[in-house]
């Protein structure tokens, strides 16, 4: 039987040993994230949080945090879903293999959405205030939802069968809202909502919003899907839970008669108020900004209602199996989407969005060699396809060569650093939009691209142990061996020299070194902690591709400009130490830390989960 609601989905998972109550009193604000935190970060079971303190109602977190148990929570419709993806990136599939795809039709029918006149959401009312108030970082503006699935329906074209639901972070209290009428609402570009937004504004009119929380597990996992505009979550929310999605309209807005927690709102057409700063998916503080302001008109709750949260910070976090679930759904449909991409993988320990790998097809050889071209149309394309659109590095390989999987990181990455050409194959798109979440840029949504494409016989034979007479200039140092092929060096701090990865490009060109296009050493990264920033793949990835902007912090070994294309003859050098205007890392709060720590002791509340 498919889940009909949240509490449904906890009660099976302590059932088979995957959840764990935590009896002891907790603070909404740090403490019960920390513990989420940890938990997350070992692999650990979903905690319920039976007694959450200043509020009436139990908590949820790390439902996904493993993808054995976001399986486990979704195992009613995941398979069929993905038969219908696959029928629909291919349609001679059903015809080759029918037995297969038996299911697709029942999965259309649980694709649409079920009017009903009422539901257990409506039984009772309450307030913003009265709703668990969790803060995840010491320094995050006030209380957020941070599973929230938020309804808007496109003034033009109403009705749900039209309309997106995302997964906006909804800030409860803090800063000037008013509070118990006033909510903060952020989204960012090429968002769903914002196209709703826009119409609204170009009409003169507010914007419906309804802010739902909990539900069945499948209808948070649907708000975070990548669908095309137009084509609702609602139907894929149905059909991923394997039971149709209940709604009704209050007042006119759009409610899920399932949720534990519904708030509805609207957006006055000019009015917004600081949001943030809030600890984001990149590792980061996300700063305070403008946005929109969500005026509350209501807010429900179901009688057995928990409330579902998680914490976002440098990843991995339990948002990594949302990442994970979308790739593995949605990759029959990438050939499909873009003509000769092969595979697409966003790379989950940068950020996301900051780094993209991608394999395509390179058929263009006149010339007898290959060397990219048909890789740069399909480089375009991915630039140009949906939130995709958000990446800042993007490494494309040719199918031909033998390019292993994107997934696959350290062996992709060796294949592309063997191949590509500095004066040739590095390709940079200058004041552009990148991802809101990322302080790299110029401003907010404002940076620069770098596509580095990759096609033809190895160029060169990656270095594998850190050479010993490499000149340095005064104040960098030490260096590190980070993969084959890429070297770390700690440079001076960013405020005192921010030239300093230029600076070190000129001292190699002048003692000639690594400036050989065949260089062992096509890439060198500066950093703040070179030992850091080598310890491990996962850093190496997360300090060189958020702390960068490619068009002012990518150099070169011999760098020129050529009618307009800028290339090198030797190593390519992105610095990637902090600069000021980066927004801070996350820590967390060492007294909530210590104070967690001494209920794990040994027969303490929490023994065994830190």
């Amino acid at each position: 039987m498919s889940y009909a609601s949240l509490r449904e989905a906890v009660v099976d998972l302590e059932r088979t040993g995957q959840l764990r109550r935590i009896a002891v009193e907790l603070d909404p604000r740090l403490e019960m994230p920390y513990l989420h935190l940890r938990v997350c970060e070992a692999g650990g079971p979903a905690l319920l949080f039976e007694r959450v303190r200043g509020c009436g109602h139990p908590a949820v977190s790390n439902l996904f945090g493993t993808m054995a148990r976001a399986r486990y929570l979704l195992r009613h419709g995941y398979d069929r879903v993905a038969r219908v993806i696959e029928a629909r990136a291919d349609p001679a599939a059903a015809l080759r293999d029918p037995l297969r795809h038996l299911g697709t039709p029942l999965a259309g029918l649980m694709a649409l959405p079920k009017r009903v006149r009422t539901g257990p959401v409506f039984e009772h009312r309450t307030r913003i205030g009265a709703l668990p108030q969790i803060q995840c970082w010491p320094d995050d503006g006030g209380a957020f939802v941070t599973l929230p699935q938020v309804y808007t329906e496109h003034p033009d074209e109403p009705g749900v069968m039209r309309s997106n639901v995302g997964m906006y972070r909804i800030q409860l209290g803090g800063n000037d809202y008013v509070p118990d009428a006033e909510v903060g609402l952020h989204y960012q570009l090429h968002r769903g909502i914002g196209v709703h937004h826009a119409a609204a504004l170009a009409r003169g009119e507010p914007l419906r919003v309804s802010v739902f929380v909990g539900g069945p597990p499948a209808h948070s996992v649907a708000a975070v899907m990548p669908l095309p505009e137009g084509l609702s979550e609602l139907t894929f929310a149905g059909m991923l839970a394997a039971r149709r999605f209940r709604w009704a309209r209050r007042d006119g807005h759009v409610v899920s008669t399932e949720a534990d927690f519904v708030i509805t709102g609207t957006v006055v057409p000019g009015e917004t108020k600081p949001e943030g700063p809030f600890g984001d998916h990149l590792g980061y503080y996300s700063l305070e900004h403008p946005f929109p302001v969500l005026r509350v008109d209501g807010v429900w709750h179901r009688p057995d209602a928990v409330w579902p949260f998680t914490v976002v910070g440098r990843p991995p976090q339990e948002d990594t199996s949302f990442g994970a679930i979308i790739h593995e759904l949605t990759a029959p449909m990438v050939p499909r989407s873009i003509p000769g991409l092969r595979a697409m993988h966003a790379v989950d320990a940068a950020g996301v969005h900051p780094l993209l790998l991608a394999v395509g097809s390179e058929r263009y050889v006149p010339w007898g060699e290959r060397r990219p071209a048909e890789l740069l149309t399909i480089a375009n394309a991915v630039l140009g396809f949906g939130q995709a659109s958000l990446a800042k590095y993007l490494l494309i390989a040719a199918a031909q060569d033998g390019a292993p999987s994107p997934s696959d990181e350290a062996a992709f990455l060796a294949h592309v650093l063997a191949r590509f050409d500095p004066r040739r194959d590095l390709h940079f798109h200058t004041r552009t939009t990148i991802d809101t979440l990322d302080y790299s840029g110029t401003g907010l949504n404002e940076g620069s691209k770098l596509v580095l494409a990759a096609a033809g016989a190895p160029l060169r034979s990656l270095g594998t142990a850190v050479p010993t007479a490499l000149p340095l200039p005064p104040g960098f140092g030490p260096l590190a061996l980070a993969l084959p092929g890429v070297l770390v060096i700690a440079g001076p701090a960013a405020a005192q020299q921010r030239d300093a990865a230029a600076r070190l490009c000129a001292h190699w060109a002048d003692a000639r070194v690594l400036d050989d296009p065949a260089t062992p050493w096509p890439l060198v990264i500066v950093a703040d902690d070179a030992e850091f920033c080598a310890r491990s793949l996962a850093n190496l990835l997360w300090v060189t591709f958020t702390r960068s902007n490619p068009s002012h912090d990518v150099h070169g070994v011999g760098a020129s400009i050529e009618h307009k294309h800028w290339g090198c003859t030797g190593a390519v050098v992105i610095d990637a130490r902090r600069k000021p205007h980066h927004a801070p890392p996350l820590l967390p709060d060492p007294q909530v830390v210590a104070r967690l720590e001494a209920l794990a002791v040994r027969g303490g509340p929490l023994q065994g989960l830190l």
